[in-house]
């Protein structure tokens, strides 16, 4: 199977829109945790799953900016708990304000991408911290895609102060200088914005900066059931692995509740097969499938295992993160 293929099967490609949830009058709380209000996906969101490029980690290309790793965790409002393999889309503008795939930026790709939240529910980004232009204060948009029924897009800014600090610290990058509104003055946040601000602070080793921000969507775990899932359902039923994190090997439960051929493999994030756990029919029945991660060396990190169920019926689809801690 190719990336393409690949990137098809786990939902990555083809159309999906974001399902917009209503803007937030006032802030939805749900246990101890604060759902993330909703905002306008701009003018230049695109469609990110259209092109599988987009699955991927580092999204800088060919910009120039001040480096920035950019993680986000994910939530569910019902328990507060990590949302495990959700999809996290993000996009925003370069130095000069510019986004790729508009204007004077069409046919470019840069500042782009997705992945898929691990087993702390958290996802991470290589990028630039971004400019600013007229009408908008500095800012990150981002999708998170829960369900083939359920999506939350908003976006995020950072502290005034620091933002500040890094644009004149840097001036011969960014030209344009210092950026002139606060989040009162900017249109998507001046109805409030005290959950969509992410921390930044400096790294010294690696230099540039590191960022974080903890979002809370509706859901328990891994909810928001739609036609996909439902679907699924009725062929098999697809458990997280465990251990996971994993530091030498892992049990899948996979059970199939009809007959039909089973494949099971891992890639990595890029949407490189690493390695085929079984490729075979099956009959319907319980499985725990092995997955040795000695025999296969496999650095630090984290990896998608995909698994596809073909029959009569149909083929069926669905995805995990396991996390590879050695």
């Amino acid at each position: 199977m190719n990336r393409k293929t690949f990137l098809k099967s786990i939902g990555l490609s083809g159309l999906v829109l974001a399902l917009p949830i209503k803007k937030l009058s006032s802030v939805e709380t749900a246990g101890n945790c604060v759902i993330i209000p909703s905002e306008t996906a701009g003018p230049f969101p695109l469609d990110l799953t259209t092109n599988e490029f987009y699955f991927r980690k580092n999204i800088i290309e060919d910009r120039v900016g001040v480096p920035l790793r950019m993680k986000m965790k994910i939530v569910g409002d019902e328990n507060c708990e990590p949302m495990p393999n959700v999809r996290v889309n993000i996009w925003h503008c370069d130095k000069d304000g510019n986004y790729s795939g508009y204007n004077s930026e069409v046919g470019k790709t840069n500042l782009r991408g997705y992945q898929i939240t691990d087993s702390n529910g958290e996802v991470e980004f290589e990028t630039i911290f971004p400019g600013w232009y007229p009408g908008r204060i500095c800012h990150i948009h981002f999708q998170i895609y829960v369900s083939s029924s359920y999506s939350a897009v908003s976006q995020f800014g950072f502290d005034l102060a620091k933002r500040d600090e890094i644009y004149a610290n840097n001036p011969s990058i960014y030209t344009k200088g210092a950026d002139p509104l606060s989040f009162e003055q900017d249109g998507s946040f001046s109805d409030g914005y005290e959950y969509q601000v992410a921390s930044l602070v400096e790294n010294t080793k690696m230099g540039g900066y590191d960022s974080f921000l903890n979002v809370t969507v509706k859901g328990t775990g891994t909810t928001g059931v739609g036609h996909i899932e439902r679907q699924n359902a009725q062929q098999f039923k697809f458990e997280q692995n465990y251990p996971n994190p994993v530091n030498s090997s892992t049990k899948i439960p996979v059970t199939l509740h009809k007959s039909g051929n089973l494949e099971l493999s891992l890639y990595d994030l890029e949407g490189k097969k690493v390695h085929t756990i079984i490729n075979q029919y099956l009959n319907n029945d319980k499985y725990n499938f092995e997955l040795n991660l000695d025999q296969l060396n496999l650095p630090k990190s984290n990896y998608a295992l995909q698994l596809v169920f073909t029959n009569g019926e149909g083929t069926f689809k669905d995805c995990k993160i396991v996390s590879v801690n050695k």
